[in-house]
């Protein structure tokens, strides 16, 4: 897709946070895109979204995250808004067990419902409730690495690794992309000016482009 100049990002990635009710999904979507926390936060309905545009390697990314609700009763909406998504923040509470023991489902309904190449991190938050911890940070560091996940434990009160986070998933989304991108011939030339290997005969013809939306 040729680019015009004026265009203010280069790509656009729809990450969705999914996590029981209460984890803090909301309030990790608000401090990332516009540097709030809500204490009072109510339960998210349904589902909504903000943006943020940031540089990836060099490139402007537009990311579209997506928070649907925790609740039982919205999982039928819910499923829908993970077509199109990039990447998943698996998000639980680090002081409710009950939380990440759900987690082994909610990856499991990602990976019924999402692209096979879905990027996931998972996400252990509320680390500023040090007092009140009750999963152990290695136990979910060994949970990932068997599920072939990223993992970070962030605190969306505090600010911690919160940032950090969405940069590192946004920059997972962005090399798988970038390498797909080599068998179109616009895209190509970035990627292999920014390093990318070349694998001879290990690059999928994709004719989706990486920069367009779904829906």
């Amino acid at each position: 897709m040729a680019r015009r100049p004026d265009e203010e990002y280069d790509y656009l990635f729809k990450v969705v946070l999914i996590g029981d009710s209460g984890v803090g999904k909301s309030n990790l979507l608000s401090r990332f895109t516009r540097n709030e926390f809500c204490l009072e936060s109510k339960s998210t309905i349904g589902v909504e979204f903000a943006t943020r545009t940031l540089q990836v390697e060099g490139r402007t990314v537009k990311a579209q995250i997506w928070d649907t609700a925790g609740q039982e009763r919205y999982r039928a909406i819910t499923s829908a808004y993970y077509r199109g998504a990039l990447g998943a923040l698996l998000v639980y509470d680090v002081t409710k067990p009950t939380t990440f023991e759900n987690v082994s489902r909610w990856l499991k309904e990602l990976r019924d419902h999402a692209d096979s190449n879905i990027v996931i991190m998972l996400i252990g938050n509320k680390t500023d409730l040090k007092h009140l911890r009750a999963v152990a940070t290695e136990d979910a560091q060994s949970y990932a690495e068997k599920e072939g996940l990223s993992f970070i434990e962030t605190s969306a009160l505090e600010a911690t690794n919160v940032e950090r986070a969405f940069q590192t998933i946004l920059g997972e989304i962005y090399r798988i992309i970038s390498k797909k991108s080599l068998s179109s011939d616009e895209p190509a030339t970035a990627s292999i000016k920014e390093g990318t290997t070349l694998v001879v005969g290990g690059v999928e013809a994709n004719t989706k482009k990486p920069c367009c939306s779904s829906s």
